[in-house]
C-alpha cells in the first residue's frame, strides 16, 4: 500500500478520528506532529506543502494531500463494514457525520480546546464572550445524540459506522470542555460501547 502520513496535533479530536478509523481498518499510519500553539501549521513549509489552509488533519497519501478529517476517514474506510452498503444507510451516515462537523465540533470541540488545552485566563475577550452560546449549542448537540440514541445503540442501521467514529472523537473528551456527560445516559452507553469494539484505541495512544 501507498505510504500514509498523518499530519497532527494528536490532542485533537479531529485528528484522533482518523487514527482510530485506521484502526479499525488495518491500516498502519506514519505521524508527523505539529505543535499548533506555535503556529506551526502556519509556517511558510506547511502552507507551500501540506494545506494552503493552514490546518491539520491532512492525510498524505503518498505524494497527495487529504485535508479535512472525515475526508480522510471516508478514504481509509472506503469498502470497510465501517461504511453501510445500503444506499439509504449509507447517507444517513453521512447526515451525522455533517452534523459532528456544523452542530457538534464547533461547540463542543471548542470548548474542549479553550478550556482544557488553552485555558479560561488565556482567552481573548472575543472567545469569552462566546463561551455560553457554545455551551448551549453543544449541550443542543449532545440532547440531539441522547433522544437519537435512547432507542439504537449506534448512530446507523444498529451498527458501528463512521458516524460513530467520527461523535466519539470529542463526545468522549466532552467534560474537559465542561459538558456534564451525566445527563446523557444514552450518549455514555453509546460511549463505552464505541470503545469497546475490537481494534478501538485510545486518543492517547
Amino acid at each position: 500500500m501507498t505510504d500514509l502520513v498523518l499530519h497532527e496535533y494528536a490532542a485533537s479530536g479531529n485528528c484522533y478520528k482518523i487514527r482510530l478509523t485506521a484502526s479499525h481498518v488495518g491500516v498502519v499510519l506514519q505521524r508527523r506532529e505539529y505543535d499548533i500553539m506555535s503556529g506551526e501549521t502556519r509556517s511558510l513549509a506547511f502552507l507551500s506543502e501540506v494545506n494552503r489552509n493552514g490546518r491539520i488533519p491532512v492525510l498524505q497519501i503518498g505524494d497527495r494531500f487529504l485535508p479535512e478529517s472525515n475526508a480522510a476517514c471516508v478514504w481509509l474506510a472506503d469498502g470497510s463494514a465501517l461504511i453501510p452498503t445500503d444506499r439509504f444507510d449509507r447517507a444517513d451516515m453521512l447526515r451525522w457525520m455533517f452534523f459532528e462537523q456544523y452542530s457538534h465540533e464547533p461547540n463542543v470541540a471548542t470548548l474542549r480546546f479553550w478550556l482544557h488545552l488553552i485555558g479560561e485566563t488565556a482567552l481573548s475577550d472575543m472567545q469569552r464572550a462566546q463561551i455560553a452560546s457554545k455551551r448551549t449549542g453543544g449541550e443542543a448537540a449532545l440532547a440531539l445524540m441522547e433522544e437519537h440514541l435512547a432507542s439504537q445503540r449506534f448512530f446507523v442501521a444498529d451498527m458501528p459506522t463512521l458516524a460513530d467514529i467520527c461523535l466519539y472523537a470529542y463526545t468522549h473528551v466532552a467534560e474537559e470542555g465542561s459538558f456534564d456527560l451525566g445527563h446523557f445516559p444514552a450518549v455514555r452507553r453509546w460511549i463505552d460501547a464505541v470503545a469497546a469494539l475490537p481494534r478501538h484505541v485510545a486518543m492517547e495512544d
